[in-house]
């Protein structure tokens, strides 16, 4: 089913001829942004447990979780090692306007026993394009806080949505906990990017550019 998040009223129609986006990346739109999506699909993001919202400002968006949690040892199942999420998201922007992906921001929890390891890592590419290379973040045990990672981009190499095109935006996120040296006999390992009283944000920031006819 696809759910459809407004923030604000949508202006979305099409650009007429080619366009290019211009330079220097600007101030956001004054206009509200809408984001659809398209898919959520993955173990670490089973139906009704993300949600995806839009910052008043338009500088940023958020997915928040409530089940993302990948384990081993005492209770766990040979899958709950590895979890992961594929948010499919169609973005509109207001007339003249293109957007990529400058900065994401992650928070957790983790507990990793001692000799125990785990991962965080994820990647962003817009429909049609070749998936980026995933950004990796690694934690080792003795653990027990909570963890925060942030992935980004310089300016000159952050990649546009192109201009006057709708083009699906997906992100691709994982969690990996590994028992290394550790006991998974008397103690479990978690790493999560959830909570108990409503879910960890995930936040992706926005940078904006206008288009213009070629």
């Amino acid at each position: 089913m696809i759910s459809v998040l407004a923030i604000g009223s949508l202006v979305a129609s099409m650009l007429g001829g080619i366009v290019i986006p211009t330079d220097p990346p600007v101030e956001p739109p004054d206009e509200k942004i809408v984001i659809e999506v398209i898919t959520i699909n993955g173990s670490g993001c089973p139906a009704g447990t993300a949600a995806v919202a839009v910052a008043p400002d338009n500088t940023a968006f958020t997915v928040t979780y409530s089940d993302y949690l990948a384990q081993v040892g005492v209770g766990a199942r040979p899958t709950d090692a590895r979890k992961n999420c594929q948010l499919a998201l169609q973005v509109h922007v207001p007339e003249g306007f293109t957007y990529a992906i400058l900065q994401a921001d992650y928070r957790g929890y983790a507990y990793l026993a001692n000799g125990a390891t785990a991962v965080s890592r994820a990647n962003y590419y817009f429909q049609g394009s070749s998936p980026t290379t995933y950004k990796n973040h690694n934690f080792s045990g003795p653990l027990d806080d909570s963890w925060q990672t942030t992935d980004t981009s310089e300016l000159t190499s952050v990649s546009y949505a192109p201009c006057g095109e709708m083009r699906f935006l997906n992100i691709n996120t994982e969690l990996r906990v590994n028992v290394g040296t550790s006991n998974p006999a008397t103690t479990t390992s978690f790493m999560a990017m959830d909570s108990t009283d409503g879910g960890i944000n995930t936040i992706y920031h926005f940078a904006w550019k206008k288009c213009e006819e070629s």
